[in-house]
């Protein structure tokens, strides 16, 4: 068990100090942008998707979470968003997403349109930390994603 631990520590570890290096938002592969877009919101962020977070929570089931491994460092939890799930939230801690399975997700971020994305397993993007944001599968296949946040 200890040594289980140890290789997926070694395994996490990897794929954050990877992410730090260069992997920059979920959405790169979409479209390019600029430093200013992947900058994190001003303090207002919540009121700023306030209105499709109103809707989303009223009507939209949330996505299944599990925590898999969390100590000091890191928390990595398994996401899946299951079709028509998602919610409005805010990461505490920066974080590289790592896609599972192919699919769409929809975004909201502070201040802008909603905008779908496809994806394809094995995608890698970072986040920074307290971003809030609407998170959806507007597919109609579930999607999984693995987050790994550092503390």
């Amino acid at each position: 068990m200890t040594q289980g631990r140890s290789y997926l520590a070694g395994l996490v570890t990897g794929v954050v100090a990877t992410a730090m290096l260069g992997i920059v938002g979920l959405r790169a592969m979409a479209a390019p942008r600029d430093a200013a877009t992947l900058a994190a919101p001003s303090a207002n962020a919540s009121s700023a998707v306030a209105p499709i977070a109103a809707a989303a929570q009223d009507t939209m089931p949330k996505p299944a979470v599990k925590v898999l491994l969390e100590n000091d460092k890191v928390r990595v939890r398994e996401v899946v968003f299951a079709p028509g799930s998602g919610d409005t939230h805010t990461h505490p801690w920066a974080h590289v997403g790592v896609i599972l399975t192919k699919g769409q997700l929809a975004f909201a971020d502070a201040g802008k349109p909603e905008e779908v994305v496809d994806f394809e397993a094995g995608s890698v993007g970072f986040r920074e930390a307290k971003v809030t944001h609407l998170a959806r599968n507007p597919g109609k296949a579930p999607m999984k994603v693995i987050e790994v946040e550092v503390k």
